[in-house]
C-alpha cells in the first residue's frame, strides 16, 4: 500500500465521522428550516409532496429566513448574544492570561496539580456548578452576606439575575478553555529571549507587551474561541443566572421549538447561527493560511 493510500485510509475514520455526526444533521435541520409549520408530528411539512401525476415536487419554503430578516426580535437576539459572547471571552482572557503565565511559569513539578485545579471543575456536573452560583449571588446567599459581615453594605445587593450574574457564571464555566490553550503556547516559550529582553535593557512590562505577548497571540486566538463559539448558544447559564431582559438566542432557539413548537423556525435559527459563527472563522484561517 502506497503512503499516500495509508494517510487516505487514516484520514477515512475522522471524515466519516464528520459526516456521520455533523454533516448528516446538518443537513436533517437544513431540510427542516425550509419547510412549512405543521400541526402533526413531526410539527412540519415535508418538503417532497406527491402531486396529481404521483410526481414528486420539491417545495421550498423561505418565509422562515424572510421573517429573521424582518422581525427585529430576532436580530436583537443575535447581536446580544454576540456581544454576550464576545465579553465574556473578554473577561476569561483577562481572568485566565495571568493565570496561565503563573502555572507556565511555576516550577515543572508543581505544574500539573496547578493544571489539575485548573480543570477540577469538570469533575462535577455543569448544571450542578450553575446552580451552586444560585446560592452564592441570591439576596440571602455567601456574597451577600460577606458583604455584610465586613459593613461594607448595608442592605443585600440583587446580584442574582442580572447581567452581572451571567457574566460571572459563563466566565467561571468557560474559563478552562481559554486557560488551557494558553498555557500549552506559554509553557512552549523560548525563556532566553525574556532574558535577553533584559540585557537589551527593557523592563519587565515592556518584555512583556513585546516579547511575551505577541508569541502568545495563538493562544489567545483559540483561547478566545474556544470561549466565544459556545457562549453565543448558551442558554443554561443565561435561563439560571440572567434576567429578564437576557434574551439570547440560545432561549429563543428553546422557546421556538418547545413552547411554540415551530420547528422550521428554530431550525432556521440554527443555520444563520452557525452560518454567522463559521463564517468569520473560516475567513480567519483563509487570511492565516495566506
Amino acid at each position: 500500500m502506497s503512503p499516500a493510500a495509508r494517510r487516505r485510509l487514516v484520514l477515512a475514520l475522522p471524515w466519516a465521522w464528520m459526516a456521520v455526526f455533523f454533516l448528516v444533521p446538518f443537513g436533517i435541520v437544513l431540510s427542516i428550516a425550509f419547510a412549512e409549520p405543521s400541526e402533526g408530528l413531526p410539527p412540519y411539512a415535508p418538503l417532497l409532496r406527491w402531486s396529481g401525476e404521483a410526481t414528486a415536487v420539491l417545495q421550498l419554503n423561505l418565509a422562515n429566513f424572510q421573517l429573521l430578516l424582518e422581525d427585529p426580535y430576532y436580530l436583537d437576539a443575535y447581536l446580544r448574544s454576540l456581544r454576550v459572547a464576545a465579553i465574556s471571552a473578554t473577561l476569561c482572557l483577562l481572568v485566565g492570561y495571568p493565570m496561565a503565565l503563573a502555572i507556565a511559569r511555576a516550577p515543572a513539578h508543581r505544574r500539573n496539580l496547578l493544571l489539575m485545579l485548573v480543570v477540577l471543575p469538570f469533575w462535577t456536573s455543569f448544571l450542578l456548578r450553575v446552580t451552586a452560583w444560585i446560592g452564592i449571588l441570591q439576596d440571602q446567599g455567601w456574597l451577600n452576606g460577606l458583604l455584610l459581615a465586613l459593613g461594607l453594605i448595608a442592605e443585600p445587593i440583587p446580584l442574582l439575575y442580572t447581567d452581572a450574574a451571567m457574566y460571572i457564571g459563563i466566565t467561571y464555566c468557560y474559563l478552562p478553555f481559554m486557560v488551557l490553550p494558553l498555557y500549552a503556547t506559554l509553557s512552549k516559550l523560548d525563556p532566553s529571549l525574556l532574558e535577553a529582553a533584559e540585557d537589551l535593557g527593557a523592563r519587565p512590562w515592556r518584555a512583556f507587551l513585546q516579547v511575551t505577548l505577541p508569541l502568545s497571540l495563538p493562544g489567545i486566538v483559540a483561547g478566545f474561541l474556544l470561549v466565544f463559539i459556545p457562549a453565543v448558544g448558551e442558554f443554561v447559564i443565561p435561563e439560571l443566572l440572567g434576567g429578564p431582559s437576557a434574551q439570547l438566542i440560545g432561549r429563543v432557539l428553546w422557546t421556538e421549538f418547545f413552547q411554540n413548537r415551530d420547528w422550521p423556525l428554530a431550525s432556521a435559527l440554527a443555520i444563520v447561527l452557525l452560518a454567522a459563527l463559521v463564517a468569520p472563522i473560516a475567513l480567519f484561517q483563509w487570511r492565516a493560511g495566506r
